[in-house]
């Protein structure tokens, strides 16, 4: 095991210590003229090589990394990467005493006392000098966590507790007969490894990877694929975890990405198209993140820059927008999940979430490339003339860039599983999560028996997709619609008011022997007064769930 100091950090003198009850928190270090994050930042972006390696990689042992625990020379390891923190020292806004607690040794808990919220990796990326070399031991039981951690986020029965943490009546040592007597009983079968892996292989025109998830994948896909200037990145969504491969391809490729996916036993290929005939002796080389396994909100958001190609109205004030990834990108969006919009608005950068949509409530017909890779983004978007990005957005021309992040949100497919009644509140552009559910659950659910939706909106001409959903509702017997107004006009025939318990009544029904499950999104405080009334209607907190927007 890498050694980590017992003493208490941060030090009794540190400034970095958390402040006495009445004084402001934790102060930094005066940092010299020139060095604040911008210009870290700069020095970053230099070029300059901040490694000493000339921009190699490479794996560190144990007693290499002890050498460098010196101010000029100093490296530390967090989360198995091994970092030169020398460049960074002045820029610190700790000071160099605390960079220097972590010299030489892995700094992973020192680091999480204090910066555990501090985007490092983006930070330190230029000072990256490589792997750590973990000994065989600790590699096995660095395996043997991250098996037992995905055995928990399976569902599956924790692994048996070590002897040390069983009662005095298991430890009880066997007889002397006892223990000449062969064993009654088999051993228990060992743990399946449920992390994914990968492998490759080629023609002479293709190069391929197979990413082997090891679970059931879902129909919508999971899978987000970038190929930028021979660096292949491939990102596949798995729950909570996220599995990344990352490498810089030995030789050139198309720019031209194609995925398919096995759901039913999780095979997912990436393919292709060498530039050269001929066969490779690698795939390339491995950078920063290449088969690595993470929760995904610890993973940094990942953008590309995407090509605003048709703008279609929908309603009076609102649009779907119709957004080009890049040559070599290919990106599954998963059901209920957001990506990100950013734009520099005024020298400032501004970012907003919004949920992708399909081009139609639902396809014309059905066919088995749902699980195709996008490579297009279609996003439904109210444009408010007071709001900050939007009108940014509706003042775009057809052919100008927006940068679009991966996939990010809570929403899992799990929540759904043998759903038979599922009913959905919305309220304007909250809407947007609904579409691609309706559309899921009467394609892919098996269980279900009825899909409600209840849409709040001011007045008619506010209705996204009205004739589409009225058409589906009329189409799909297990699909129903009802439209409440706040601000109608005199000839509207429908229900009328803001959402209330009594609306709630007879929509939110549990018949005997069902499973019920309930979607809500809107504005912030629609969707908690709303969440508020479908718990008084006797739903616990694993039948509902909010989607924040």
């Amino acid at each position: 095991m890498l050694n980590v100091p017992s003493q208490s950090f941060p030090a009794a003198s540190s400034q970095q210590r958390v402040a006495p009850a009445g004084q402001s928190g934790r102060n930094k270090v005066a940092l010299k003229p020139g060095h604040s994050l911008m210009d870290w930042i700069r020095v970053a972006k230099s070029g300059r090589d901040l490694t000493g390696l000339r921009g190699r990689l490479i794996d560190v042992t144990e007693e290499e990394l002890q050498k460098h625990n010196t101010q000029d020379d100093c490296w530390t390891c967090i989360r198995g990467m091994v970092y030169n923190v020398s460049p960074y020292m002045d820029f610190h806004p700790g000071g160099e005493e605390e960079l220097m607690k972590a010299a030489g040794i892995d700094g992973t808990d020192i680091f999480d006392q204090v910066h555990r919220w501090v985007n490092y990796e983006s930070m330190l990326k230029e000072c990256l000098v490589g792997r750590m070399a973990v000994k065989a031991s600790t590699a096995l039981k660095a395996q043997s966590a991250i098996k037992d951690s995905i055995t928990h986020l399976n569902g599956l029965a924790p692994p048996p507790p070590p002897t040390s943490m069983l009662p005095s009546a298991f430890l009880t040592p066997p007889s002397p007969s006892s223990s000449l007597q062969p064993s009654a009983t088999l051993p228990p079968p060992q743990p399946k490894d449920a992390r994914p892996r990968y492998d490759w292989f080629q023609t002479d025109v293709t190069v391929n990877i197979v990413v082997y998830t090891k679970r059931k994948l879902p129909s919508s896909g999971c899978t987000i694929v970038d190929l930028q200037d021979g660096v292949l990145r491939v990102e596949v969504l798995l729950g909570k975890m996220s599995y990344m491969l990352r490498q810089r391809l030995a030789q050139e490729v198309d720019g031209c990405v194609a995925v398919q996916t096995v759901c039913a036993v999780g095979k997912i290929q990436v393919s292709m198209r060498k530039v050269a005939k001929g066969k490779w002796e690698e795939l390339g080389e491995p950078l920063e993140f290449h088969d690595s396994l993470f929760r995904k909100k610890d993973r940094a958001i990942f953008y590309r820059e995407c090509m605003l190609v048709s703008k279609t109205e929908v309603t009076h004030d609102t649009w779907v927008f119709r957004l080009q990834l890049p040559l070599g990108t290919l990106m599954h969006v998963p059901v209920g999940k957001h990506i990100y919009l950013k734009a520099l608005i005024q020298d400032r950068e501004v970012v907003k979430p919004y949920t992708p949509v399909k081009e139609t409530l639902v396809p014309a017909t059905l066919d088995s490339t749902q699980g195709a890779a996008a490579t297009d983004i279609f996003l439904m978007i109210k444009v408010y003339p007071d709001g900050v990005l939007t009108p940014h957005l509706n003042n775009l021309n057809i052919g100008d860039h927006l940068s679009v992040s991966s996939p990010d949100g809570l929403f899992s497919l799990r929540l759904l599983r043998e759903v038979t009644h599922l009913y959905l509140l919305a309220a304007g552009t909250g809407f947007t999560p609904m579409a691609r559910v309706i559309r899921l659950a009467l394609q892919d659910l098996g269980s279900l028996r009825k899909t409600k939706l209840m849409f709040f909106n001011r007045q008619e001409r506010d209705i996204l997709w009205h004739s589409e959903l009225n058409g589906l509702a009329a189409k799909d017997e297990r699909f129903q619609v009802e439209y409440i107004l706040s601000e109608p006009c005199d000839g509207w025939t429908g229900r009328k008011g803001r959402v209330e318990a009594s609306m709630l009544t007879d929509f939110l029904v549990r018949p005997e022997g069902s499973k019920v499950f309930v979607c809500v999104c809107g504005p912030s405080a629609f969707t908690e007064l709303t969440v508020g009334l479908v718990r008084q209607h006797c739903f616990s907190e694993e039948e509902i769930h909010a989607f924040q927007g």
